[in-house]
């Protein structure tokens, strides 16, 4: 019985400790691993890890739409082996959107109309030039929005910064489509139609139902929960107004 259950110890090679089950009891690593090889790669870390339904990159995207807010609170409290790295994940949609941007023939800033170019500020200039630069950098700032609107939640600003990067990332999604369409549709008017209603309001409207969503069950009534979901976005439009001001100002001193 002895010699059995030391037949049954084997070490595990991430930390070297005697394990007996599946996964290693120290550092959580499978007990059985492979040597990788293309066949493997394929088959397990593409197709398991990657687009698997009930764990990888498309549950955590039907996740982000069907119940966003939802389940990114259960993520930061704790059930997080089912989600894909929200890091990865940026970084995966701005890889594609970069393999996507030689085929691109209309870019943002072709189809804003010509008196909005006139009257745009540097900083909306910038922003419409450089969207995804934007976005990453938003990141940030709509975590400081949000710690100030929902304090009362005593959620940490790095929890903030977590749960703004799974916001971003259906924010990248909704640009990575429009990124699509403008590779086969070239129409102008249209597409400007179709930016307003699908990426600007639409981005807003999930950021609302986002925030809404995700601090269901921290104290705030229905009103003020909904009323500080719509204020994080405002107040970027605020901040982004003022700033724009002042960079339009500080041009006409320099004049």
């Amino acid at each position: 019985m002895e010699g059995s259950k030391h037949l049954d110890l084997h070490s595990c090679l991430n930390c070297k400790s005697e394990t007996s089950g599946p996964y290693c009891a120290n550092c959580g690593q499978k007990a059985s691993t492979h040597r990788y090889s293309l066949i493997h790669f394929m088959e397990h870390d593409l197709i398991h890890g990657v687009w698997h339904v009930d764990k990888g990159i498309l549950f955590t995207v039907k996740e982000l739409i069907l119940r966003p807010g939802d389940s990114v609170r259960e993520f930061i409290q704790g059930k997080r082996v089912r989600f894909f790295s929200f890091v990865t994940l940026i970084i995966l949609l701005l890889a594609i959107s970069s393999l996507l941007s030689p085929y691109v023939k209309i870019h943002l800033s072709d189809i804003m109309p010509l008196n909005s170019k006139q009257t745009m500020s540097a900083y909306e200039g910038f922003a419409t030039k450089y969207p995804k630069v934007i976005v990453l950098i938003l990141i940030p700032l709509y975590s400081l929005f949000s710690y100030f609107w929902f304090k009362k939640a005593q959620l940490n600003y790095s929890e903030h910064l977590v749960l703004n990067s799974y916001k971003t990332a259906i924010e990248l999604i909704l640009a990575l489509i429009f990124t699509v369409v403008t590779i086969f549709y070239t129409h102008i008017p249209t597409l400007l139609i179709f930016y307003y209603i699908f990426v600007a309001v639409g981005g807003f409207l999930y950021s609302i139902w986002f925030y809404n969503q995700f601090f269901t069950g921290y104290g705030y009534s229905r009103r003020s929960k909904l009323l500080r979901a719509i204020m994080i976005p405002v107040s970027y439009l605020i901040i982004s107004m003022l700033v724009g001001f002042s960079m339009a100002l500080i041009k006409l001193i320099d004049k």
